[in-house]
């Protein structure tokens, strides 16, 4: 072969030659005109390049395009540049912090000086954004030294970026040049400008530079774009429809949760409705559970902080955590629980285990304590007091794989009963090249990998893997739930660890009769109960399933002269646990019937002069309208009827 010639290896396995220094978007070009029209980016040897990047050795080459999540990163990105060109000439002297993309497009940090801006003027830089674009300018990748770095933006009076700078080691330094524009940048960016079809900058917010309360605030202008105009015409109508599902409004609307400042911020307070929410998931899986050999435990909200370092949490965590609290004895500290773990691992070890134990599944609802900024708090997404559906199973080696598929088939069964139809399983390994951020040995690392990667191979689930997403102690599968409005969510978890039975000398007699360490399994279908609830909130938009709803039905009194019929009814649907309440307000039916189709109540129930005499009730069924006339009895088995079918799905 010529020296002059590279090996390119496609992901379908497919070998092509190319001359030294042909790009990934030539590459492209070679294939069809209208793949190379929607290429972005490049994924060279595992690592994400600009797509004009000449390639001098032989490698493997994957072509990203909006539908890769790398490819849609690339475009968000190179959008965050292009924010700041237009920024940069619409006001002179702006300095620039970073400019990611996101989950859901990108930001800009930028230091206006003395000018506030107070996001009125979003749509004129939108518009010199998108008058930009037009000018289809290249991004154009350069090496430089860190010298001369380090004097570009001394000149230019760019503090920020000579930060940056500081941390930055000299050979490894690029710029990004488009227009008139230059940012220190690492890349990787889209072939130009002209990729940039729609435009829409959504927020501003204040944001600490290097998100430390003693720098300076800058302001944080959050953007979303798009290759093609009617992309961005549906993600503004998906918006809107997110507005009218947040869980926050909802939650205030259907009384599930409030908050209190002077309770604490992120400390969600459950109110009735809510309350009646949480325990009918808890126990639907808690009955789950047992079925499945789990046994209950309860630990202390506190432990003592030996606890945790023995753990390795307060090494990774402590900075996360509420600071210890010290108790009269001198030199005595707690913690507020952080995790559950070791509290179960203390529990396991209370008194000698054999193999024919195990496993032993222990699970418990437990609330832990962690100190989120207060920037970060969302709502139920993000708080500093959450209860997990925590349980940890302590099994043998042989038993890992069987016991790891059982805790697959009961996420899968929480999903199907609550609607999540539409997901992808995440094998999240450690970074091979950053081991130190783990504990443990190699060998243990590579059998829990193996065990998880097997596992979910013959459950077939539908798998991307990451590597770095691992937690310390060991490997795990994410499950990343899709809700209606097409948004991908962490939900269920699943970590295999041989580190806590390690740090815990927890042991078991062998048939041997030799002491062995037992394998943990961490496991959390719902994750919190305050996240799930969130997502299940925006999911199916206040509409819950009908056996998970915490007022199902609604009994509406023409008058009053039926409320005391409609105490019978009540009385009797009690017996069934049915939970709902009667409306008995000097209101019209039609406000009674409106006013509880606003609160997403699953059935009404009214009653008069005609379903006194009959002994019946006229049934209504939130967005769909009457269902005529049954008797209570009817009605009872109509009702559990239907929760059955919805569970046995």
């Amino acid at each position: 072969m010529s020296d002059q010639l590279v090996n390119i290896t496609l992901p379908d396995g497919s070998v092509r030659q190319y001359e030294k220094g042909t790009s990934s978007l030539q590459i492209a070009l070679s294939i069809s005109e209208g793949l190379a029209r929607n290429v972005l980016a490049a994924k060279v040897n595992g690592e994400v390049w600009d797509a004009v990047r000449p390639i001098e050795n032989d490698s493997q080459v994957q072509l990203l395009t909006w539908n890769d999540k790398e490819g849609k990163s690339t475009f968000w990105h190179s959008s965050a540049h292009l924010l700041a060109e237009a920024l940069e000439a619409l006001y002179p002297g702006v300095k620039f912090g970073i400019g990611p993309s996101i989950d859901t497009g990108f930001y800009y940090d930028v230091d206006f000086g003395d000018r506030q801006i107070d996001g009125s003027e979003l749509e004129a830089i939108e518009k010199k954004m998108s008058e930009l674009a037009k000018q289809k300018n290249e991004y154009i990748r350069k090496d430089i030294s860190k010298a001369d770095a380090i004097s570009y933006f001394t000149e230019k009076g760019d503090e920020y970026k000579l930060d940056l700078l500081d941390r930055l080691e000299d050979g490894t330094i690029t710029f990004y040049e488009q227009g008139d524009f230059v940012d220190l940048c690492r890349g990787p960016h889209i072939p130009n400008t002209g990729f940039v079809k729609a435009v829409k900058l959504v927020n501003i917010a204040g944001a600490y530079w290097r998100g430390d309360e003693k720098n300076k605030m800058l302001t944080r202008i959050y953007g979303v774009s798009f290759p093609k105009a009617k992309e961005l015409k549906e993600y503004l109508e998906m918006v809107e429809e997110a507005k009218k599902r947040d869980h926050r409004k909802l939650g205030r609307e259907l009384e599930l949760f409030t908050f209190s400042e002077k309770v604490g911020m992120g400390l969600p307070l459950w109110l009735p409705k809510g309350t009646l929410l949480r325990e009918r998931l808890v126990n639907f899986l808690k009955k789950a559970q047992d079925k499945s050999g789990y046994q209950q435990v309860a630990t202390p909200h506190i432990g003592h902080k030996a606890l945790y370092e023995t753990s390795g949490h307060y090494e990774k965590y402590g900075k996360d955590s509420f600071q210890p609290i010290a108790t009269p004895h001198e030199g005595e500290e707690f913690l507020l629980k952080p995790m559950n773990c070791p509290h179960h691992c203390e529990i396991y070890k209370y008194k000698p285990r054999s193999y024919k134990d195990l496993p032993i599944r222990y699970a418990e609802f437990g609330t832990v304590y962690r100190y989120e900024q207060s920037g970060e708090l969302h709502g139920l997404t993000r708080v500093r007091g959450f209860t997990q559906d925590d349980a940890h199973i302590f099994c043998r080696p042989d038993q890992v794989k069987e016991e790891f598929i059982k805790v697959i088939d009961l996420v899968l069964y929480v999903f199907k009963a609550l609607g999540f139809d539409d997901y992808t399983a995440q094998i999240s390994l450690r970074d091979p090249e950053k081991k130190e951020k783990y504990i443990g040995e190699d060998e243990a690392w590579n059998k829990a990998e193996a065990a998880i990667v097997e596992a979910a191979g013959e459950k077939g689930l539908i798998t991307v893997t990451e590597l770095g997403e691992a937690a310390f102690y060991g490997p795990k599968l994410d499950f990343m739930v899709k809700d209606a409005l097409g948004r991908n969510w962490q939900l269920g978890t699943i970590q295999v660890d041989y580190q806590l039975p390690e740090r815990f000398q927890l042991e078991y007699v062998g048939a041997d009769n030799q002491k062995h360490r037992p394998v943990m399994i961490h496991r959390a279908p719902f994750g919190s109960l305050e996240r799930f609830v969130a997502v299940l909130i925006e999911h199916c938009a206040g509409n819950f399933p009908l056996w998970l709803a915490p007022e199902q039905i609604n009994i509406l009194p023409i008058s009053e002269k039926f409320i005391e019929y409609a105490n019978e009814v009540q009385q009797l649907l009690d017996e069934h646990e049915i939970s709902g309440s009667i409306d008995n307000r000097d209101e019209k039916i039609g406000r009674k019937i409106r006013d509880a189709e606003v609160k997403k109540v699953p059935f009404m129930l009214i009653v008069g002069e005609k379903e006194q005499e009959e002994g019946k009730v006229s049934v209504r069924k939130h967005g769909e309208g009457d269902l005529g006339s049954f008797t209570p009895e009817e009605f009872v088995k109509y009702f559990k009827n239907i929760i059955s079918e919805s569970l046995s799905k």
